[in-house]
């Protein structure tokens, strides 16, 4: 399994990073684009799960402008998964397209934090 990291932005440095894993399955793919008005959107899909978490993690906080997720074409997440988002979530970051499972999943979660 590999997580893939696509990103699409205006800086030439940053066009089209990649994390893969030679001759595995994907696990999630992480596409990064800027909306008009300034908010970057990480759009995720396929199977978000503890092993995308560190990179998940790690894109998240190489943002300095307001952030969000679109879990629209999410297929599956696990509990360390959904305790990134629960906590970008409490840090500002917005939460688009969430199954509805995953949205009550993260309300549990965000309410055990505190």
């Amino acid at each position: 399994m590999a997580c893939i990291l696509n990103v699409r932005s205006l800086k030439q440095h940053d066009r089209n990073r990649a994390v893969t894993g030679k001759g595995k399955a994907m696990s999630c793919r992480i596409d990064r684009e800027v909306g008009k008005d300034g908010v970057v959107v990480l759009l995720i899909s396929g199977k978000l799960t503890a092993e995308c978490v560190d990179l998940l993690g790690s894109s998240l906080r190489q943002e300095t402008g307001a952030v969000a997720f679109d879990l629209k074409n999410v297929s599956l997440v696990d509990r360390p998964a959904v305790q990134l988002l629960a906590l970008a979530e409490y840090n500002g970051t917005e939460l688009r397209n969430c199954p509805k499972y995953v949205r009550e999943w993260v309300r549990r979660e965000r309410a055990d934090m505190g």
